[in-house]
């Protein structure tokens, strides 16, 4: 899966939130697949050090195995969203199934965010989730859950590619552990230096 998927080609996928403002100067910062107790507490504490607020996409089942740490995740002053129940792959289950999963995460997540995982989607299920929820995908995909990249090409890539607007995908995940951890403090520094400013979604 590529860091950033081409411009040219995001009208073509129909309504969904690719990037915010491009003539503002902030970066909103997601996480995907959490909440976990292994991880997801030790971002909050990195994200609390550096005063800045970031929006995470939860999994349902993840929610209810770790109540705590997604009450946390809120109190902490965070933006949620939902991630479906069971991460699903959309292109893999029908319309009925997928929008299915998705509303009984919404059980346990309030919120009007969705993110498909792994970016997957049908248009069927597209246009029937978006009758209720604002479909967020993302301009840079730091890939942090790859144990092939190092922590500083991860980086690199951060660097390359965030600009105006950027919504950037982390991963408060077991197999992202590792490099998130590692990178989050440094995309944060540089972000810092570059003069941007912190959103949520």
């Amino acid at each position: 899966m590529k860091v950033q998927f081409p411009d040219l080609f995001r009208p073509f996928l129909g309504k969904l939130t690719w990037r915010k403002n491009p003539s503002l100067k902030v970066i909103y910062i997601t996480f995907d697949d959490g909440p976990v107790s292994e991880v997801t507490p030790q971002i909050l504490d990195l994200l609390d050090e550096y005063e800045v607020k970031a929006t995470f996409f939860c999994v349902g089942e993840n929610v209810t195995k770790f109540p705590e740490v997604y009450a946390e995740v809120i109190r902490r002053g965070h933006r949620i969203g939902n991630h479906t129940f069971n991460h699903l792959k959309g292109i893999h289950v029908s319309e009925t199934e997928y929008v299915g999963n998705v509303q009984e995460a919404a059980e346990y997540i309030d919120s009007k965010l969705f993110r498909p995982p792994y970016g997957r989607i049908t248009f069927k299920q597209k246009k029937k989730l978006r009758e209720n929820y604002e479909i967020i995908m993302w301009d840079v995909l730091t890939q942090d859950y790859d144990k092939n990249l190092s922590a500083d090409k991860i980086l690199e890539n951060i660097t390359r590619y965030s600009r105006n607007g950027s919504i950037v995908v982390f991963h408060d995940s077991i197999k992202a552990k590792e490099n998130v951890l590692t990178v989050l403090p440094g995309a944060i520094e540089f972000w810092k230096k570059e003069g941007f400013e912190f959103g949520v979604l």
